[in-house]
């Protein structure tokens, strides 16, 4: 059985992209398989603490809540250095992890054999989703790599033992890829099509 739901990292990149090119943005997406049916996933996106300031005024002036136009669907924390963390958590079913996104599928869970789920992101598209760096006037291109210069998805997968992957494996056993903004942006996104890793629950 294969179930789908929204891609993290186009989400991660859209909620970017949505604050106008001024969202220095490192984002998480953190995936742990708690049994064959379930899992909890969390998005955590840090901003800097100037363009927290900027995000926070626009906001204001919008008649909106505080950090709004920055963390609408989930909790948002107002760290002491003026910089902020929106973190989005969800638990449950396959099919029911979504994160308040209606995008197309880019995830998907397969169940691959006794206590084994594969976990699977499509990565396709996604040098796609910033645009390839030919199609950017100079201009833009210079304010797209000097905004997201240093900023990068992380993308987790855990929740047992992996068994096999073809991301790194970090300290703690999980499987990880951190996959810088401007390799997305300069369309020089070295890895394959899709990124697994077979976990076997505990």
């Amino acid at each position: 059985m294969t179930i789908a739901m929204p891609g993290w990292a186009r989400i991660a990149l859209t909620a970017a992209l949505a604050l106008g090119l001024a969202g220095c943005i490192d984002a998480k997406v953190d995936i742990e398989v708690l049994s064959q049916t379930t899992a909890r996933a969390t998005l955590t996106q840090d901003m800097g603490a100037d363009f927290y300031a900027m995000v926070k005024m626009s906001a204001e002036e919008a008649d909106q809540a505080d950090g709004d136009l920055f963390c609408d669907e989930g909790r948002l924390t107002e760290n002491a250095d003026g910089s902020a963390t929106c973190v989005i958590t969800e638990e449950g079913p396959f099919a029911d992890l979504n994160l308040g996104s209606e995008e197309d599928p880019g995830v998907t869970f397969t169940r691959a054999g006794p206590g084994l789920v594969r976990v699977a992101l499509d990565t396709s598209e996604m040098a796609a989703e910033l645009g390839a760096e030919e199609q950017m006037d100079e201009e833009t291109r210079q304010m797209m790599q000097a905004f997201f210069s240093g900023h990068a998805i992380t993308l987790r997968i855990g929740g047992g033992v992996i068994t096999e992957t073809n991301m790194e494996k970090a300290e703690d056993g999980a499987a990880e890829m951190v996959i810088p903004f401007l390799d997305m942006i300069n369309g020089t996104l070295d890895m394959p099509d899709e990124l697994y890793a077979v976990v076997r629950v505990r």
